[in-house]
């Protein structure tokens, strides 16, 4: 019988890699040579770019030599302590490695390297390719990048030690609860972030009391109850996207802008859109435009006053831009006293990780989602999770599927996962008009209602909101609305991003603002003179929206929700919240 085999000890497999790694040195110095990188051979073959150019051959070489490196350094482990490498600071702070085993086991440290490594080395491939266009090699970049989230060592039991240790502790317990969690989401074609049964609209979230008081096939109209003595004259419509629940903006009550506002004496109406179904197959860009014109002339009536103040949030922003354009149009620009927008884009030359997903192919797939007349908002919400995979996806394979851990109870995340169907028409035609063809920032290129719109007519006063690390909404983006526009403008650069930059009560001390008086051409040239405030910029905002206006009036009759000419439909938030 033959003599088991002697591991070897670690004298002879660091020789060994010693022998393997001068092995492939030799050979890549003999492939660099033959490429003529030397300066002085001529290659015997065809040099072709991005295999065997002297630019992609040095790359591998860096790329074998950085892998050897860690391979001694985990041979090692002596050798690797006394001379330690410096990482940058996102990698020291990336949660997926915050286990101290990541560092410290020398097989999981060289586990954790190689794959940076390989991920340096792959997204530098593509940024050094030549030829390509730029649009594409951003896409080229974004879907590396999207595959190096998704072969993190994180996401597999094998090469986690954490999960690794999970298993061992609780037998594969952890693995038969995260089958069940995976199986779950499966089921309902959807990932889960928060508990189920930890939220509930109109028992813990949406709860700023009030009353439907006006319903269209397209949209609820809500007015809240106001909780002083006497109100701002010129109430506030507040346009939240469709693509989402209203109650974004009436989370828990700590974190409710709307309840924050009814508290500063405003007259709040909020728009609670309807999610499609086959009834709304026909629905348009004008519909939207025409409802919320539809809102503001339903407010100055029922309350008898010239003018109301706006909000936009998101694709609405976008959309009342539109409604601003086609009511100058009209000669009836008077009716909105001033416009706010939330991260609003209505230049989308530069409009972000979203224009990954628009293209010819791209919008075909859209259209063949939608059979029905109407798109499942569970693909809206899967495209919008790409955009953070890192964060919404995979973090999540990690603690609940692998590590079989129960689902945190977090409004903003339940809020995240109740998604809206969208109408296919409007849906298709908003990609292509504007992330495609951008025509809503080209004057007279878009018409709504058989009328011309032009952005640069536009002199309604407006406050500009934009989140420093918004990705779905960059703030150079955002930024191009003050190159339309007019009128009295007011930009503001909160901190954080898409969300947490808009919902950021005041009592929370959380991020902070940039303000900038100065007349500036670019976004770059503001924030170099801009003026940091701690804290958030709703004060900041209520203040600018009483300069507009400081009159107030009594809190009663019409300004309560059911007591003028507008009758209670229902209490808030209203049917169309709830409809699936």
């Amino acid at each position: 019988m033959a003599a088991e085999p002697t591991p070897p000890n670690l004298a002879d497999m660091q020789h060994w890699t010693w022998v393997m790694g001068r092995a492939q040195q030799m050979m890549m110095e003999q492939g660099l040579a033959a490429a003529g990188t030397d300066g002085e051979t001529t290659p015997p073959w065809p040099i072709v770019p991005g295999i065997n150019d002297p630019e992609t051959m040095t790359r591998m070489r860096d790329f074998w030599t950085d892998s050897l490196t860690m391979w001694q350094r985990m041979l090692d482990p002596a050798a690797a302590a006394a001379t330690p490498v410096e990482e940058p600071a996102d990698r020291a702070r990336d949660k997926r490695f915050k286990a101290d085993a990541w560092r410290d086991q020398p097989y999981f440290d060289w586990v954790r390297r190689s794959y940076f490594t390989i991920a340096d080395h792959l997204l530098g491939s593509v940024d050094a390719m030549e030829g390509v266009p730029e649009k594409q090699k951003v896409q080229m970049r974004f879907a590396a990048q999207g595959f190096i989230d998704a072969m993190s060592p994180s996401n597999f039991a094998l090469t986690n030690p954490e999960v690794i240790e999970k298993t061992i502790e609780t037998r594969g317990q952890n693995l038969l609860d995260g089958l069940r969690n995976m199986m779950a989401d499966m089921k309902k074609g959807q990932m889960t972030h928060v508990d189920p049964n930890a939220f509930e609209v109109g028992r813990n979230l949406a709860t700023t009391p009030g009353k439907v008081v006006h319903r269209t096939p397209l949209y609820e109209l809500i007015q809240y109850a106001p909780t002083t003595d006497k109100v701002m004259g010129v109430p506030l419509i507040i346009f939240p996207p469709w693509i989402n629940r209203f109650y974004i903006l009436d989370l828990t009550a700590e974190k409710s802008f709307i309840r924050w506002c009814v508290d500063q004496g405003i007259t709040v109406f909020m728009v609670s859109w309807k999610s499609a179904d086959a009834s709304m197959k026909d629905i348009v860009w004008d519909d939207y435009v025409a409802a919320q014109i539809d809102a503001i002339d339903t407010v100055r009536d029922a309350l008898d006053v010239p003018a109301v103040h706006t909000i936009g949030y998101c694709v609405a922003g976008t959309t009342l831009a539109a409604t601003l354009a086609l009511l100058t149009a009209r000669d009836e620009a008077d009716k909105v006293a001033s416009a706010t927008f939330f991260t609003a884009q209505v230049d989308f030359s530069n409009a972000g990780e979203l224009q990954n997903f628009v293209d010819d192919d791209q919008l075909k797939l859209v259209a063949s989602l939608s059979p029905d007349g109407y798109l499942d908002g569970r693909y809206m919400a899967a495209t919008f999770n790409l955009l953070r995979g890192r964060d919404l996806i995979w973090n999540y394979v990690t603690n609940n599927y692998l590590m079989g851990k129960d689902y945190a109870p977090f409004d903003l995340l339940h809020w995240n996962g109740d998604t809206t169907n969208l109408p296919a028409k409007w849906h298709l035609g908003y990609l292509t008009d504007l992330y495609r063809d951008n025509r809503l920032a080209q004057p007279g290129s878009m018409v709504v209602d058989g009328t011309p719109i032009d952005l640069t007519t536009v002199r309604t006063p407006s406050y500009i909101q934009a989140g420093r690390e918004d990705h779905i909404a960059p703030a150079d983006s955002v930024w191009k609305i003050t190159d339309l526009f007019q009128g009295p403008l007011k930009f503001v650069l909160a901190g954080s991003g898409h969300i947490a930059g808009v919902v950021n009560p005041p009592a929370a001390r959380k991020y902070q603002y940039w303000t900038n008086d100065a007349d500036v051409e670019t976004l770059d040239d503001f924030v170099a003179g801009a003026t940091e405030t701690k804290g958030s910029w709703w004060p900041d905002w209520v203040d600018w929206l009483r300069e507009r206006d400081d009159r107030t009036v009594p809190a009663k009759k019409a300004r309560v929700p059911g007591k003028g000419a507008l009758d209670a439909i229902a209490d808030a938030p209203g049917d169309y919240v709830r409809a699936p």
